[in-house]
């Protein structure tokens, strides 16, 4: 539509309904299968959607997608825009050249592929008319976000148990296993929001850590700097937040100890990081007992390198073994728009998720790159759920643009311009998919759910 003069008509925006869960046609988008140890989604097309950028108003298309979304060449976007895959305002872009207006929307269409998760199933704790409490997997995010969609426990638990529109009262890190509760009402969360505002809920979890861990209580005070949100890396800091920790060892076998973790704060990766610090970290942690920290494995906060330089080695270190999946990020992620590391306090986080929003690729937070930190404000899962958590919480980055709809069966037949589609990988082991870092405790001043100790953590266990 053109208004008088040739200018080119943009709609109003179209009002967001934030009350909106994920529903029926959402969970219809593609379908799971099971595949030695592992659950699968299968290849499924999915629109992200943005509105135009107050950055990108009077910018090209081309110009954007060459400097912000960087996760794909020129070339794929113009053979998108051929295929009729970007849209703008809904009209098929014809020509990437065109200059962008405040308020319009853009579409793009991709095929899109899911990491694998553990074919674990998610155990359910306690259920009433208030709450439900299930026993989380390691490696399967809470709800969705970067490349996680249908394999996150939202999706699981509202196509293969019919729990839908639940609220999140505190979350658990992708790698992390045990008790993640829901509330089934805004008014359930709301009470125990409170209560989380008042600092009235405890969390106890059970890790196994390398070495022989000290027999007294630990007490690790150390304030905790974000490195990467994008990759999901953190380290000790004087300009870090400031965070305890307390530690008991439960037991130890001659080469590892079983350790009891307090966190009295709930900041991210606390508990890992904290460890690692302590020269004990988790055994099979994927990030923080990994050669890039060096000789003494970040002990002490020694790690004799820049952050860019460890973020290179931990990639680098994940690429060779062919395991960037266990990070929850992709090839594609690592070609896109860069990240403020400081972005808690720049309040400019939000620039790479945008970016990625329209790539189909990582978002720096998930939901997850934050297993301790069950402090944040309770809020419905929806397809808004990210922005509302990101006003509440400007430490995080998520995906607040993600929202979408099926076109077609996209695992039916290999999609001529997807990436993935052309790319052999190899599946992680379900061993690779296990951390052993587990949430077996989570009490308020009138409820407590425990999940059973893990077989790892049993005092006679053994490599």
């Amino acid at each position: 539509r053109r208004l008088a003069g040739g200018e080119r008509y943009v709609p109003p925006p179209r009002k967001l309904n934030a009350g909106v869960s994920f529903g029926a046609e959402h969970f219809a988008e593609t379908s799971y299968y099971f595949e030695g140890g592992l659950r699968k989604v299968r290849p499924y097309y999915f629109d992200f959607r943005t509105y135009c950028k107050g950055r990108w108003v009077g910018r090209s298309l081309l110009h954007v997608f060459g400097t912000e979304f960087r996760a794909q060449p020129l070339a794929y976007y113009r053979a998108a825009a051929r295929a009729g895959r970007l849209r703008l305002n809904e009209e098929p872009v014809r020509d990437l050249d065109i200059v962008l207006k405040n308020n319009d929307f853009l579409r793009n269409t991709v095929h899109r592929h899911e990491p694998p998760v553990t074919a674990q199933p998610i155990r359910i704790l306690a259920e009433d008319e208030e709450v439900v409490v299930v026993d989380k997997p390691s490696s399967l995010p809470v709800h969705p976000c970067g490349r996680f969609r249908h394999n996150t426990v939202i999706f699981i638990l509202g196509k293969e148990h019919g729990l839908r529109e639940l609220h999140t009262l505190h979350r658990l890190d992708r790698m992390t296993s045990g008790v993640l509760m829901f509330a089934k009402t805004a008014a359930v969360s709301k009470r125990i929001d409170e209560q989380v505002r008042q600092r009235q809920l405890e969390k106890e979890y059970v890790c196994r850590v390398v070495g022989e861990f000290p027999e007294h209580e630990v007490v690790c005070e150390e304030p905790i700097l974000v490195v990467s949100y994008k990759v999901g890396v953190c380290r000790v800091d004087p300009k870090g937040k400031p965070c305890q920790t307390l530690f008991q060892r439960l037991s130890y076998n001659g080469s590892s100890s079983v350790v009891r973790c307090l966190p009295r704060t709930g900041r991210t990766h606390q508990i890992r990081v904290h460890l690692q610090f302590l020269g004990h970290p988790i055994v099979n942690d994927p990030i923080y007992n990994m050669e890039a920290w060096g000789p003494d494995r970040g002990k002490g906060g020694k790690i004799g390198k820049t952050d860019e330089e460890l973020l290179k080695a931990l990639v680098e270190e994940h690429r060779s073994k062919q395991s960037l999946d266990v990070l929850g990020i992709g090839e594609e992620d690592l070609n896109s728009s860069g990240e403020s590391k400081d972005c808690g306090n720049s309040g400019d986080c939000t620039k790479s998720a945008e970016a990625d929003a329209m790539n189909g690729s990582s978002c720096p937070a998930e939901d997850e790159k934050d297993p301790e930190r069950n402090d944040v404000a309770a809020c419905p899962l929806n397809s808004d759920i990210n922005r509302e958590m990101l006003d509440k919480d400007k430490e995080l980055s998520l995906c607040g643009d993600q929202e979408g709809r099926t076109g077609e069966k996209g695992w039916e037949e290999k999609d001529p311009l997807c990436v993935e589609c052309r790319t052999s990988r190899r599946d992680p082991s379900p061993k690779e998919l296990v951390m052993f870092l587990h949430a077996l405790r989570y009490k308020g001043t009138d409820f407590e759910y425990c999940s059973s100790m893990p077989e790892w953590a049993m005092e006679d266990w053994e490599e």
